[in-house]
């Protein structure tokens, strides 16, 4: 934990992608409850004008931004579009954003491994890029992004995922050592599994049979267990006290302690896991 006192959110401007649905959407409205102000950012226009009306009928000033994260010049115009909404530097940058991919590396195309990349990697990194300026001046700002379980161990069958997540996982311990002398923190937030529709919204490589996606989808969000609000709960508390990593469920925390323990044995623990969740080749 950092020994930097903790972050009040109550007054403070938070930017929030994938806002519009499961743990962007719940974190939001969290941190609204806390007191934030909103900058909120999704693909999916409906979705996010949905929470942006929720919200301002609650009372809270908030700004939706639709774009999609893998186009880099809509991501680095962003601040300007929100600096013209309010009337403050954010302190929050909360990269929640991220897309899934059912399929084996040999059914993937590189078009579909990079569409992968493009935003959970890339958008997290072009989004850093872009408000870094602007947190930095608000003087006491938290960035905080989301890697995944998956940036911690690494399952057959997710490799343009996993590649991903461990690169979002590097990127954002290196921020937080280059970032270690100024008045911005940064959190890695590794959810397990969690209640959202991510997984059934997963891009299907072209090469897997749909009967074989949809049942590999059903198996693997039968095993997830937190709730996207427990979640919520889980990356506002780690902003508030400037957490440096935060595992959200218990199969994160294991999957943690399991990968030090046994750095490359740990396959032999999560194989049986992995085959319970489906396979795209069956």
């Amino acid at each position: 934990m950092s020994r930097r006192r903790p972050l009040q959110l109550d007054g403070r401007l938070a930017v929030v992608t994938g806002a519009g649905s499961g743990m962007g959407r719940a974190s939001a409205e969290l941190l609204a409850s806390r007191g934030c102000s909103l900058a909120v950012v999704d693909r999916d226009p409906d979705a996010l004008g949905s929470l942006a009306t929720d919200l301002r009928g609650r009372g809270v000033a908030v700004s939706a931004h639709t774009i999609d994260l893998a186009d880099l010049d809509a991501v680095a115009s962003l601040p300007v579009a929100v600096a013209a909404a309010h009337e403050q530097a954010p302190s929050i940058l909360l990269n929640c954003a991220g897309v899934s991919m059912l399929g084996s590396f040999d059914q993937a195309t590189l078009d579909e491994f990079r569409w992968v990349v493009d935003i959970n990697l890339w958008g997290t990194v072009a989004m850093t890029k872009a408000f870094l300026p602007a947190l930095a001046s608000a003087g006491d700002a938290h960035i905080a992004n989301v890697s995944s379980l998956y940036g911690l161990a690494a399952p057959s069958g997710r490799v343009p995922y996993v590649t991903s997540k461990f690169a979002v996982r590097g990127f954002t311990d290196a921020l937080r050592h280059e970032l270690e002398t100024t008045d911005v923190t940064v959190s890695a937030i590794y959810p397990g599994g969690v209640q959202t529709g991510i997984i059934h919204h997963a891009r299907v490589a072209a090469a897997v049979a749909p009967g074989a996606a949809a049942r590999a989808a059903d198996a693997q969000s039968a095993l997830y267990r937190t709730t996207p609000a427990q979640a919520a709960e889980r990356i506002v508390d780690g902003i508030v006290r400037r957490r440096p990593r935060v595992f959200i469920g218990r199969d994160s925390r294991l999957s943690d302690l399991v990968t030090r323990v046994a750095p490359v044995g740990y396959w032999n623990v999560m194989r049986g896991i992995v085959a319970a969740a489906g396979d795209t080749r069956s």
